[in-house]
């Protein structure tokens, strides 16, 4: 009785040639055939580049190549994302800044070059999967190969004689294989069996994935918004482009898009860590929202934290910022209220120190009866060290010791030519300052509840006792993003498949031999080389020796079958080079 042995992993062109169907589509990687170049014609080039474009190795380089383009998108601003900063760039480096706009690298997601992979790579995956899936089809319908002429060639194979009639080994192989989940069937004086086809359904998924996630990818691009608000609390928001204070949005974007809703911040609250390493950290961090979907929708009630975002449809609004906006109150010369609001201002470090404007616009006039324009720069600090700490810098971001500093100017603030200006800066060009008993710009520190009075009875201004906070938040509407991150697991699903599962095939034939005693062969035959075929034929042929148990040797009938030679009782030996 022979070994269970494994020689060489890797048949020769006459033992391929001998094999036939038997060794053939253990993949469904479509075959290379080297192209007759002197032959070529208009159609032969065009299907040889077919070939080529469709073939894994340019799939792998164009992916690399997609790889390596995103990187200028990553570390050169782009126009689509801030204007301001590609604007600054190109101001610093004119030179650089004209080699970029040339090849697209201010907008390299749009541009020809990385389009341009993007497609081929789009293509290429197509090509390549259409008739893989075909020819996996083709395999799933039909049945294993039948065994090959001599089985002792395959890489694994053992041997055995038996007094059971092929019948009965024939059988019992076909109970066995199925049970092992095999796909067995009886052709011949054999029985073929086939596992392992979740390996090329792995691979499938694994490049269907990719194309769900290119397409997904685009679709998330071109149809995408992003805007940001500021909100005070007790004011609201909805969702249209007149009401963002930045708004950016894919190339197939437009307005009907919007999901239709709106919010009110009733209150953001804000604690923080007042002792040790992590002082000034928030603990609490969060915005209680009033809100509705739809033009009609009835209000409720929400929560929106750090990456815990209110979803509305296909919209997604983030807490990406929080501030204080004081109470300002300014009385014109004859004591009316000409402005009386909550101004947010901008913070400028982790335990938000502020600073902004307050604009008078329209309704003062001045001790002259004349009217004007007042403006104010503002700087704010929660928590004020006092005058020891030598600073006007927050010592917390917490409202402990809230101080309020004011400059006044008075004039034209340029607000009615026309030209954009932010709110949180101001125009001094027509603007004159108001002086100080010493001739100096007048300024003062404020307390909640205090007033400063302007020179010359030009009229007042008050820093209210209440002070409102704002929350910032990121309003994003991306679609394709499910699709992205299910294709992503699909992929790493497909791949782990495709690696972790190996192909295989099993045959077992039964035969009466010259002395009429019934000859019993098996052999194996994987994808690859690998020490699972050997050692799970060994285990078959294991377990049929049991219902098949071996006959006398004719040269020596009195002896018995030594267990210790029993098909799957000994371990596999590899041939050399074989991987262990």
């Amino acid at each position: 009785m022979s070994k269970t042995t494994a020689s060489d992993p890797a048949p020769s062109a006459a033992e391929d040639q001998e094999l036939g169907d038997a060794g053939s589509q253990l993949s469904t990687a479509p075959k290379e055939d080297a192209p007759n170049l002197p032959a070529l014609g208009v159609i032969g080039w065009a299907r040889w580049f077919w070939r080529q474009l469709t073939s894994m190795r340019v799939a792998l380089l164009l992916l690399l190549l997609l790889s390596l383009g995103a990187i200028p998108g990553s570390l050169i601003p782009q126009s689509g994302q801030d204007e301001t900063k590609v604007a600054d760039f190109r101001k610093g480096n004119p030179t650089l800044g004209d080699i970029y706009d040339k090849l697209g690298l201010f907008h390299v997601y749009s541009s020809v070059w990385f389009s341009a992979i993007y497609i081929l790579l789009f293509v290429s995956l197509i090509g390549c999967i259409v008739p893989r899936t075909w020819q996996f089809v083709g395999q799933l319908r039909g049945l294993p190969p039948g065994a090959p002429r001599r089985l002792n060639r395959l890489p694994a194979h053992t041997t055995w004689r038996t007094t059971a009639e092929p019948e009965q080994v024939h059988q019992a192989a076909l109970a066995l294989l199925k049970k092992r989940r095999f796909r067995a069937h009886l052709t011949g004086d054999a029985v073929a069996a086939e596992k392992g086809y979740l390996r090329e359904l792995g691979n499938l998924v694994f490049h269907i994935a990719l194309i769900v996630m290119l397409i997904a990818f685009a679709w998330g691009q071109l149809f995408k918004s992003e805007g940001n608000k500021l909100v005070v609390e007790g004011d609201g928001f909805s969702n249209t482009l007149t009401q963002y204070d930045d708004f950016k949005s894919g190339n197939l974007f437009t307005s009907d898009d919007l999901v239709p809703f709106s919010f009110n911040l009733k209150k953001f609250t804000g604690t923080y860590e007042r002792t040790g390493p992590n002082k000034g950290t928030p603990r609490v961090y969060k915005a209680d929202l009033t809100y509705s979907a739809g033009p009609y929708g009835k209000d409720e009630k929400t929560t929106v934290e750090v990456n815990h975002p209110l979803e509305i449809g296909d919209s997604k609004v983030y807490l990406v910022s929080h501030g204080y906006a004081p109470v300002i109150t300014v009385r014109d010369a004859q004591g009316k209220v000409v402005f009386d609001d909550a101004v947010p201002l901008l913070p400028l470090d982790a335990n938000v120190t502020s600073s902004g404007v307050v604009k008078v616009l329209d309704g003062y006039r001045n001790a002259q009866g004349k009217k004007e324009q007042l403006g104010f720069n503002a700087f704010f600090v929660p928590t004020f060290g006092g005058s020891a700490s030598g600073t006007m810098l927050s010592q917390f971001p917490a409202l402990d010791n809230p101080l309020l500093a004011l400059s006044a100017y008075h004039g034209d603030l340029g607000a009615d030519s026309g030209i954009p200006q932010s709110v949180y800066q101001m125009d001094r060009t027509n603007m004159k300052e108001f002086k100080d008993s010493q001739g100096k710009l007048f300024k003062k520190l404020l307390k909640p509840g205090e007033t400063m009075k302007l020179p010359n009875g030009a009229g007042s201004v008050t820093f209210g006792k209440d002070i409102k906070e704002w929350a910032g938040f990121q309003v994003v509407q991306q679609p394709g993003s499910g699709w992205a991150l299910a294709g992503a697991l699909a992929a790493i699903g497909g791949l782990a498949a495709s690696l972790f599962i190996q192909r295989r095939r099993v045959w077992v034939r039964a035969v009466k031999g010259a002395d009429g005693v019934t000859v019993v062969e098996m052999a194996g035959l994987g994808r690859s080389e690998s020490a699972k075929v050997p050692e799970e034929l060994g285990d078959l042929a294991g377990t049929l020796y049991e219902q098949a148990p071996g006959a006398p040797a004719p040269d020596d009938p009195a002896d018995s079958p030594d267990p210790a030679q029993e098909p799957g009782t000994e371990t596999p030996v590899p041939a050399e080079g074989a991987e262990k």
